[in-house]
């Protein structure tokens, strides 16, 4: 990383407490998700940070521990389940380039013959959604058993309000699974892959346990009890894909100005990578225009610039 050497101590709570300032900054900007309606009733003044070093230790502004929606968050952990489970097959069926478009946009499907750009859109996620279904009979609980698991929160759950929202308003994500299945990407009948997409991303957890789940690519793929998930070399393209693709079509500013892997959702969080040092999850129910937190994206950028630890 550049801007501050690898072995030195970073004080994290001096660094959250500006964070969090930076973040409080930006007011009112931004707009709670309202097309999920079950999203639309969160506190949109809400702001949480949570650090989990690679060393154990465990840090917190704010409503750090409260929990929200994690949404397409969920999506990372999809992916390393699916890899961990399956390999490089999920590779077959989606790809790993920025999409230069909206999460939900249909129009790249028709054109790259139901192969998605890269598995963190929702077609995408939809494709590796699938697959993790068919390794493990249960994509959903896969991903909900890992995160209950790694937080060391046995309460973790879907929200089955949330999910029944999603899937009443998933008109569009229905679209996508169609037509994706449509081309014979879909090894799974339509509704099996939507109920647990729904599920996963219906999640809902609070940094603190976001921050926990997604150390092990802080780790480079080793998990909380020390046994490897994935591989050094997976943990890598891992991080690689969440930089160049896991904020939605403004994965390029997110890069330039935070200069971490990141996965964001429309619940408002966003979980980054510092890696060989910690996880770390901001969260901030106002949207950008892209579908991220505009709090979390700048309560990083605050904590990056601070500290100088970035993969640039």
């Amino acid at each position: 990383m550049n801007g501050m050497p690898a072995g030195e101590k970073l004080d994290y709570r001096l660094l959250l407490d500006a964070a969090a300032a930076a973040a409080r900054a930006t007011g009112d900007q931004g707009h709670v998700a309202d097309y999920i309606p079950a999203l639309a009733t969160v506190d949109p003044d809400a702001f949480g940070m949570a650090v989990a070093t690679v060393d154990g230790e465990l840090y917190g502004i704010g409503d750090w521990e409260q929990p929200f929606s994690v949404q397409s968050v969920s999506k990372l952990f999809t992916l390393a389940l699916a890899l961990a489970h399956g390999g490089d097959t999920v590779w077959r069926g989606v790809g790993r380039e920025p999409s230069g478009n909206p999460f939900n946009s249909l129009v790249q499907l028709e054109s790259e013959h139901g192969i998605p750009r890269n598995p963190f859109i929702n077609a995408g996620a939809l494709v590796v959604t699938d697959r993790l279904q068919t390794m493990t009979g249960d994509a959903a609980g896969a991903v909900r058993e890992f995160l209950r698991r790694e937080s060391g929160n046995p309460l973790l759950d879907t929200d089955p309000v949330v999910a029944a929202s999603e899937a009443e308003h998933g008109h569009r994500n229905a679209a996508l699974a169609h037509f994706i299945a449509s081309h014979g990407n879909l090894e799974n009948p339509v509704e099996t892959v939507l109920d647990h997409y729904y599920a996963h991303c219906a999640v809902s957890a609070s940094c603190r346990d976001l921050v926990l789940a997604g150390s092990f690519l802080a780790r480079y793929g080793v998990r909380t009890d020390g046994t490897r998930l994935m591989s050094r070399s997976e943990a890598k393209r891992v991080n690689a894909v969440l930089l160049t693709c896991g904020t939605y079509d403004a994965a390029g500013e997110f890069a330039f100005r935070v200069g971490l892997p990141g996965k964001s959702g429309v619940g408002g969080g966003v979980l980054a990578i510092l890696p060989g040092r910690a996880a770390v999850c901001a969260w901030g129910p106002r949207l950008d225009q892209a579908g991220n937190s505009v709090a979390a994206v700048t309560a990083l950028d605050a904590l990056t610039t601070l500290s100088g630890c970035s993969i640039f």
